[in-house]
């Protein structure tokens, strides 16, 4: 565990590290990095900041992008996004083939476990040391609240991956979760994984007293929706007890959470999925043109019109059985390509192939500069999350209808208001996830939430030579992540999933 989780301060920002060489480098808790964050409010500022940063820059390889890069992980790992070409890139393929999560020396995995665990050890320095800095009592409430919240979510995507999915039929779920780490411990102590419960109660609780030290802050700045609000935070909440079949708290958290927000029009649907200034928008990434990650951004791995190999050789497709069931007249059909040869106008870089069901929902900035602001939260899944929270309570159909509508209405006008119940309607809702949330990073989790198989039978577009794997029974094993091997050679007190 020292290696990932006892990895401290990334300090990013100016005033107290380069922005360059030492963005990377990371620090015990007891040498002047950490000192220096908590030397004044502005301080840990700007050490909050370099945790923002964190989110979407560059690890050890490329398509190793923060937080981005593992949505496309999860996502790779569904029915609905589509590698089409046989001789095309085979970048990332291991992840689609369901192969690299279970590959404890893989690259990748270690990337998701270690980036997850250095936002914990980053938070724990601000949660664990901010009331003592001298500096504005509002400024101290709005650091901790921040970093309660990214402790709180960055151990949710933990035990999601690493952990059997939550089961609100067998609480308390004493399942083996993650460690849980509330202090960053002294090198060469390690701690064991928590249960699920435990887990996840300490994620409501980082939540619930993130609630409390956010309530009257602002965000502001061209940066501000990279900042935790009380929108984020009840957008998080909603998110948990989804995965806890909490299905009350779901709902009002998700209400809650998209106050405030409007729906973007049609006009704005298309224009790229890479703008935090989008009114939709409740969380994301702000990325300027400096801090341009090349190779290693989310854009270069799903948009459809940057010059890498990746996107050049082997566009992302959806599944084509989704996008034909796509009415005509809903907006979120125009964010793929149907069409062949001359007809197709997906916006590809100098010498890229042109496939059918091509995505065209995400673009870079140019097919030189790979730089895009990456969603994370957005009022449309907020309202998908209360039509599926009252769908799945019982006796709440018509609440159900209502928020299924008034996120679907926007996106095709012709659409009438669901008169479904029952299964019928829980799945009309999640069939609106996958075409709404595509490449966003919610399939995987969404499956394993919901006890769902992964089936890729019965798709065309789907190559039986690439895909390695057609099927995989909820349940399976195979639906938890392994633990890197590094990880278990420093941490004896963690037990490895079943292999």
């Amino acid at each position: 565990m020292k290696k990932y989780i006892l990895s401290t301060l990334v300090l990013v920002s100016t005033g107290l590290f380069s922005c360059k060489k030492n963005f990377l480098d990371t620090y015990p808790t007891t040498s002047v990095a950490a000192a220096d964050a908590l030397a004044s409010t502005s301080n840990a500022i700007a050490a909050l900041n370099g945790i923002h940063r964190v989110m979407y820059t560059q690890y050890d390889a490329q398509g190793q992008a923060g937080e981005g890069s593992i949505n496309v992980f999860r996502d790779y790992m569904g029915e609905d996004l589509v590698f089409p070409l046989a001789n095309g890139s085979t970048g990332q393929m291991t992840w689609y083939q369901w192969n690299n999560h279970r590959n404890v020396n893989a690259s990748d995995m270690r990337f998701v476990y270690r980036f997850y665990y250095r936002l914990i050890s980053n938070a724990n320095v601000l949660i664990n040391g901010i009331d003592a800095v001298p500096g504005p009592d509002a400024d101290k409430k709005m650091i901790k609240g921040q970093a309660l919240a990214y402790r709180g979510w960055a151990h949710f995507q933990l035990v999601q991956l690493y952990g059997i999915r939550y089961d609100k039929a067998t609480v308390p779920n004493n399942q083996p979760g993650v460690p849980l780490v509330l202090e960053n411990l002294p090198i060469g102590v390690g701690l064991p994984r928590a249960s699920v419960e435990e887990v996840y109660t300490q994620i409501n609780k980082d939540l619930n007293d993130a609630l409390v030290l956010l309530a009257g802050y602002t965000r502001t700045g061209t940066a501000a929706k990279s900042n935790f609000n009380v929108n984020v935070v009840q957008g998080i909440k909603a998110r948990v007890a989804l995965a806890q079949q909490d299905w009350e708290t779901a709902a009002t958290s998700a209400i809650a959470a998209r106050a405030g927000f409007t729906l973007m029009t049609n006009a704005e649907y298309l224009t790229g999925f890479n703008n935090i200034n989008n009114q939709e928008w409740i969380w994301g990434t702000r990325q300027i043109d400096d801090h341009n990650t090349f190779f290693y951004s989310y854009f270069a791995y799903i948009s459809c019109n940057f010059n890498s190999t990746v996107i050049r050789t082997q566009p992302r497709a959806i599944n084509q059985n989704l996008w034909l069931a796509v009415p005509v007249t809903d907006i979120r059909k125009s964010c793929f390509d149907g069409n062949i040869g001359a007809a197709n106008t997906t916006p590809v870089p100098p010498g890229g192939a042109k496939v059918r069901y091509q995505n065209k929902k995400f673009l870079a900035k140019s097919s030189a500069l790979s730089v895009g602001d990456v969603p994370y939260m957005r009022a449309g899944e907020m309202f998908l999350i209360e039509a599926e929270a009252r769908a799945r309570q019982g006796g709440q159909d018509l609440a159900a209808q209502t928020a299924l509508f008034n996120v679907v209405k926007n996106r095709n006008p012709a659409y009438i208001q669901s008169i479904s119940t029952g299964q019928t309607l829980i799945d009309e809702i999640m069939w609106n996830r996958r075409i709404e949330l595509w490449g966003e990073g919610f399939r995987f989790t969404d499956l394993k939430r919901t006890n769902a198989a992964m089936d890729r039978t019965g798709i065309p577009n789907h190559l039986p030579a690439l895909i390695g794997v057609t099927t995989i029974p909820a349940g399976d094993k195979q639906w938890q992540f392994l633990f890197p091997q590094d990880e278990l050679n420093a941490n004896p007190s963690v037990i490895q999933n079943p292999l």
